[in-house]
């Protein structure tokens, strides 16, 4: 232990590892997972007396808090509008449930500030209220420096018992009791959800890929089209598909307008499979794949930028640019906020939208540089990443009183919601600001685990006797600010906002942001379709959970 002591890089990549590996350990469904393993490694490292110095902690927590903050930022402000406020009013019980219980509880069993505090954020299974809360609990006033780390002990093993307890509660009773109690098959509701959303057509799962593309290049024998020009073809002329190549013989020719086709021509088409295969009818037999004829496509992934595009069909679109027909190019994807739209003439196209366009490079270039702009995602803006955390810093110091009531975001509070409005700001240009999806989610999971680790490392000492004082109330606490809140977002959800019951199983395992929890589900549901449900909630919890740390410090702090 001596040598971890003299070199806490040792113990903190020590709990980080082993507290990991502790978290692949399965009993059924349930899975602790690498963030509770890391506390609990690092409590019980913690306990001989190791540290690491707090500003260690202060950093890895503003990159967890900030990457959180913008990978959320998209959806979370796609999502505030009218027709998910029904989805916000889960939320919102569950924060007055949440905030209301730890509170009492607090009130009831004359628990301090830290204690508290872990309560809120293990029962809510909230990593991130860990950070917020124990920010908040350093900023109190008349306070010594051995109390503010004493009840910042109590935060994380008050944490760790009631996540525990909350992580197996919310599995449990959304992935098994949940389905029960509506009387349904989770999976055949989901599968019939699903065909409604699609108007009855299958979707496909992650794993799957298209049988059939919508968008083929085909090549045909000319034994119709004897001494029709390339501009007669009805399926080109209508400008539902454009002809790349021509062969007659071993010459390669220009595909003009004006150019007459003669039997035994081999004739490449690129567009719609249905329009391709009636293209086909005008100009005879399919032929396998000629060499020579073979013409590459490029592809680009562009972001959306005109303001006239914004809410209008991928056909008016289409219409409105005469470069798409023209020059053969075609919409074979639609993502956004990382959910992938069917390109159907019939989506809508918003500003952000991330299309992938397919054609031939020189018309591809041309309407690009109409529509938007191409997505560079390779390479992390550490000049955007730099602001964004400064930002968020800054606004985090403003304190703002309510009476005699201290109340202020605090640098984990201040730098969620400068990713949030950065990640959003980036999804709407996409021509700056960079921070691809892998970089921002090892940022973040690295952050919180980093932090975690400092936390319980701090806490370990404590553990114990706190667990002594408070043993049976933490796992009640758990069970109970899990219960609560789902029960009464289940009845409310059914009852009166109708949401549908696939969606609502996954949004409420979404209220309480617990990745466990949604998992489950859709492993029971055999498919992703409760997951729509949960990333509306999720995205709007992530934001608003952490918060209640602050609150409950500055209620509890002040009395």
């Amino acid at each position: 232990m001596g040598v971890i002591r003299d070199h806490p890089e040792l113990a903190l990549f020590l709990c980080l590892a082993l507290g990991y590996l502790v978290g692949k350990l399965r009993v059924g469904p349930i899975t602790l997972g690498g963030i509770c393993g890391t506390l609990i490694v690092s409590l019980l490292i913690g306990t001989r007396h190791v540290t690491v110095d707090d500003d260690v902690k202060t950093v890895f927590f503003a990159l967890f808090i900030f990457s959180l903050g913008y990978l959320a930022g998209p959806q979370f402000f796609a999502n505030l509008n009218r027709r998910s406020l029904r989805f916000l009013a889960l939320c919102l019980i569950e924060l007055v449930c949440v905030l209301g219980i730890a509170f009492g509880l607090a009130k009831a069993f004359d628990l301090d500030v830290g204690t508290a505090s872990g309560i809120l954020a293990g029962a809510a299974t909230e990593s991130a209220v860990v950070g917020t809360a124990t920010e908040a609990i350093g900023k109190l006033d008349g306070l010594t420096s051995a109390q503010v780390s004493h009840y910042q002990g109590h935060v994380a093993t008050a944490y760790t018992v009631c996540y525990l307890f909350g992580l197996v509660t919310i599995v449990l009773y959304t992935s098994q009791i949940m389905p029960m109690l509506m009387r349904i098959n989770l999976a055949d509701a989901s599968r019939e959800l699903w065909e409604k959303m699609r108007g009855g057509a299958r979707g496909l799962e992650a794993d799957e890929r298209e049988a059939l593309p919508g968008t083929v290049g085909r090549t045909y024998l000319v034994t119709l089209a004897d001494g029709l020009r390339i501009g007669e073809l009805k399926a080109v002329r209508a400008g539902r598909v454009t002809v790349e190549g021509v062969k007659r013989g071993s010459k390669l020719l220009t595909p003009s307008p004006g150019l007459e086709l003669t039997l035994s021509d081999l004739v490449q088409l690129v567009g719609r499979r249905s329009w391709i295969i009636e293209a086909g009818r005008e100009i005879g037999p399919e032929t396998p794949s000629v060499p020579g004829l073979d013409t590459p496509l490029a592809t680009r992934q562009v972001a959306v930028t005109e303001k006239a595009t914004a809410g209008s069909t991928i056909a008016q679109l289409e219409r409105g640019h005469p470069e798409f027909l023209k020059d053969g190019v075609y919409v074979t994807d639609v993502l956004r906020n990382d959910q992938h739209l069917p390109a159907s003439a019939e989506t809508t196209v918003q500003r952000g939208d991330v299309l992938t366009l397919v054609g031939a490079r020189a018309g591809l270039n041309k309407l690009v540089a109409k529509i938007g702009a191409v997505v560079k995602n390779d390479a992390t803006d550490f000049i955007y990443l730099g602001f964004g955390i400064v930002a968020g810093s800054l606004l985090g110091q403003v304190v703002v009183r309510f009476g005699d009531i201290p109340m202020s975001l605090g640098t984990g509070g201040g730098c969620l919601v400068s990713g949030l409005l950065f990640g959003w700001f980036r999804s709407r240009k996409q021509t700056f600001g960079a921070f691809p999806p892998q970089a921002a989610n090892t940022l973040k999971d690295l952050g919180l685990a980093v932090f975690i680790a400092c936390t319980g490392l701090t806490a370990g000492p404590q553990a114990w006797p706190l667990l002594k004082e408070y043993g049976a109330l933490l796992p009640f606490a758990g069970i109970a600010m899990v219960l609560v809140p789902a029960t009464i977002s289940l009845v409310v959800g059914l009852k009166l906002l109708h949401i549908e019951k696939p969606l609502l199983i996954g949004a409420i395992a979404g209220q309480q942001c617990s990745t466990p929890a949604i998992t489950s589900i859709t492993q029971v549901a055999q498919s992703s379709v409760p997951l729509l449900g949960y990333t509306i909630t999720y995205a709007l919890s992530n934001f608003l959970l952490p918060l209640t740390g602050p609150v409950l410090v500055g209620v509890l702090g002040s009395g």
